[in-house]
């Protein structure tokens, strides 16, 4: 089955992603100013997006026999639309490179389920970072 240490890193993208999906929904409910509009919504999508995940990942941990976590990463909403996109492209920077970690280590044990899983996901969180880095240079 699975290493403890891939074990251990599930459990920190299932923190991560709870963490995000918490935030993001909070800035959805408390953006203000005139593109709260525009970018609200999207803070909203992000959110759903990102529990998926944290779905996804909980039942492939469960599976390998881990305990999924119940607590988030610390949670940072922002004041402003910029400092909550700034914050939020940054996450996702950060997801990025922890997901690549995770496909490189699941390719290593064989364990080819997971590592499909997250390349999917990774495919997401470009996405947000995508999505993010655009709303920011507007």
């Amino acid at each position: 089955m699975a290493s403890k240490k891939l074990l251990e890193q599930l459990n920190e993208a299932i923190a991560r992603e709870m963490q995000v999906s918490i935030q993001y929904m909070w800035q959805h409910i408390m953006i203000r100013g005139i593109n709260a509009q525009a970018i609200g919504p999207v803070f909203r999508l992000t959110a759903i997006a990102e529990m998926m995940h944290a779905e996804l990942i909980a039942e492939r941990l469960d599976y390998l026999g881990g305990v999924p976590t119940t607590k988030p990463a610390p949670i940072n909403v922002g004041k402003t639309a910029k400092d909550m996109l700034t914050i939020d492209k940054k996450a996702e920077e950060e997801a990025i490179a922890m997901y690549k970690g995770i496909i490189k280590l699941a390719e290593k044990e064989e364990d080819y389920t997971t590592k499909k899983l997250f390349e999917q996901i990774l495919a997401d969180e470009e996405n947000h970072h995508n999505t993010f880095r655009t709303l920011l240079e507007g």
